[in-house]
């Protein structure tokens, strides 16, 4: 029998995930990641999956990355933020831990396969011989996009056993399974910041201080003042204050502390860089190809063609301009439904 760690978050995707590897004859562990020591919400994380464990007689393990997840994801996150870029950290805690640190204590363990709730795919294509992600059958909730940083190391040891379910099923089977978090709610987007306040986090965490700041327009003249960098983002049009007509953020430069407002239009781009980047083939291409970029989580696939400069840098030019491209967010490259690699905006 093939044994299986799978990451338990304590909600009901990773539950039904687990629930189904069992019922496909694996030997199930779940293992609930301790991201934060002595914290409320962490902990009620663990006892949630230990208690769908137990109801599902399956081992229960709690890993301790707590240090880990405070540099490579917390710290990452208050740093891109003070440095004017809106990063994403769910694609780095699922680098760094869920297929890191978790990874690789699943093989030091001598366990087949790790596994997680996403609502993705995973398939061996035979005339390659290689293993490829692929988007969810159910398009609303396909979760490929944070998960383009895979290896084929990765990939050929990691089960994805919701990539065919949307979530209605899994509710469902959730009930029928008896599980208490059956109507539980989805987690918020990001899991370590309450109620979206990014800057109270930051702050609060950080002990940073938010200096105030000329808001300036694309001539460079000041047309007025901004309460400190890490409340805007690119493409920002609510609380930069009225002027008449629609503004939009297009920059944020952290040495001079300015903000750059454009007028309606001025939002979009027609290309981006991008760094870190990770070809899940593990063959970066020689020439241009042609791709769907995504920019954001919630974007639509846009036409494009990207460039290597070198061998994890690429520049990414489409076909037609998009709104509001945001340094330190992820550009995601797709085939159809399946996923190419990607990279952070630079």
């Amino acid at each position: 029998m093939k044994s299986v760690l799978i990451g338990m978050s304590g909600g009901v995707d990773s539950s039904v995930a687990a629930a189904v590897l069992k019922e496909q004859g694996y030997n199930v562990i779940g293992a609930t990641m301790k991201l934060w020591r002595s914290r409320e919400g962490n902990d009620e994380a663990v006892r949630d999956a230990e208690n769908v464990c137990r109801r599902l007689g399956i081992e229960f393990r709690v890993l301790d990355f707590s240090d880990l997840f405070r540099s490579r994801v917390v710290d990452y996150f208050v740093h891109e933020y003070t440095e004017g870029r809106t990063p994403n950290p769910c694609v780095m805690c699922n680098k760094y831990l869920k297929f890191g640190a978790m990874f690789d204590y699943a093989v030091q363990e001598g366990i087949d396969f790790v596994a997680t709730g996403h609502y993705a795919r995973i398939e061996l294509d035979k005339n390659s011989g290689k293993y490829i992600l692929k988007v969810s059958d159910a398009q609303r909730k396909d979760q490929s996009y944070v998960l383009y940083n895979f290896t084929q190391r990765q990939l050929a040891r990691t089960l994805m056993p919701l990539g065919s379910y949307d979530k209605e099923q899994v509710r469902k089977k959730a009930e029928e399974l008896g599980l208490d978090i059956a109507g539980k709610p989805d987690s918020q987007e990001i899991c370590f910041v309450e109620d979206d306040d990014y800057a109270g986090f930051i702050k609060d965490y950080a002990g940073y201080v938010p200096k105030d700041g000329d808001i300036l327009d694309v001539s460079g003249s000041v047309i007025g003042r901004h309460r400190g960098i890490i409340y805007y983002t690119i493409g920002q049009r609510k609380g930069i204050g009225a002027y008449g007509r629609p503004m939009f953020v297009m920059k944020i430069d952290p040495v001079s502390n300015t903000i750059t407002l454009g007028e309606k239009g001025m939002e979009f781009s027609g290309s981006l860089t991008a760094n870190d980047i990770n070809f899940i083939s593990g063959e970066i291409p020689l020439e241009s190809i042609r791709v769907q970029a995504k920019i954001r989580y919630q974007a639509r696939p846009a036409a494009a063609e990207v460039v290597m400069i070198g061998d994890d840098r690429a520049k990414v030019v489409f076909d037609e301009p998009q709104r509001a491209v945001t340094p330190g967010q992820a550009v995601v490259f797709y085939d159809g439904d399946t996923v190419l690699g990607g990279g952070i905006v630079e």
